[in-house]
């Protein structure tokens, strides 16, 4: 049973209502910036059969478009610079960058464009889009929770968001690997996204 489905007295699905948000959303209805020096896109993929290595693009930009009172109508546009992909180890990220993986002297950057978003009740939001990696579009689902908002220091009004989803990188043509001696590959298909996220109201233009 989904996030938008309720059970019948009789135990059969009843039609689908909408989740309601929460209602301090409707005071960020605005437009947003993402804050690249307080924000993490992340990415945890399974090494060898056995761990996890992690990693992040430190470079990239993105609007939010906050529609609180009808989530719907939210939107997100991101992009990222691939080459500044860090996970830590030099040789690897170098690895990374090459045309096994992302090849970014022919594609330098990384997109996202939502498509659509829902409430799925709460402080918890679905994002749906397009993300291209290399000359590969597909679509994407996040999952979102909202972390709260405030005035920072310096007066600038922030909305926190923390989201993960899960693609198989392979869709995207990132399919280099090595088989293991003992069995599997070097590297998992799975691929976790992570993202915290933090947004500054844009300031209006003077007229």
């Amino acid at each position: 049973m989904g996030p938008f489905t309720r059970k019948s007295v009789s135990g059969t699905d009843a039609p689908e209502t909408p989740a309601a948000p929460n209602p301090a959303l409707a005071a960020l209805t605005g437009d947003w910036t993402i804050d690249p020096a307080h924000s993490t896109l992340g990415f945890m993929v399974r090494h060898a059969m056995v761990t996890n290595v992690r990693g992040s693009f430190h470079e990239h930009q993105g609007t939010l478009h906050l529609d609180g009172t009808d989530p719907s109508r939210s939107t997100a546009s991101l992009d990222i610079t691939v080459a500044s992909v860090d996970t830590g180890m030099k040789d690897r990220d170098a690895h990374l960058r090459k045309e096994d993986f992302f090849d970014v002297e022919r594609f330098p950057l990384m997109t996202f464009r939502s498509t659509a978003a829902e409430s799925l009740g709460g402080d918890v939001y679905r994002l749906t889009g397009d993300l291209t990696i290399k000359d590969v579009t597909r679509p994407v689902t996040i999952d979102l929770e909202f972390n709260g908002s405030a005035v920072d220091p310096y007066g600038a009004e922030r909305a926190g968001f923390e989201g993960h989803a899960t693609i198989q990188r392979s869709d995207w043509g990132l399919s280099w690997n090595a088989a293991l001696e003992a069995g599997g590959v070097m590297i998992s298909d799975k691929v976790k996204l992570l993202f915290d996220i933090s947004a500054v109201r844009a300031t209006p233009q003077a007229a």
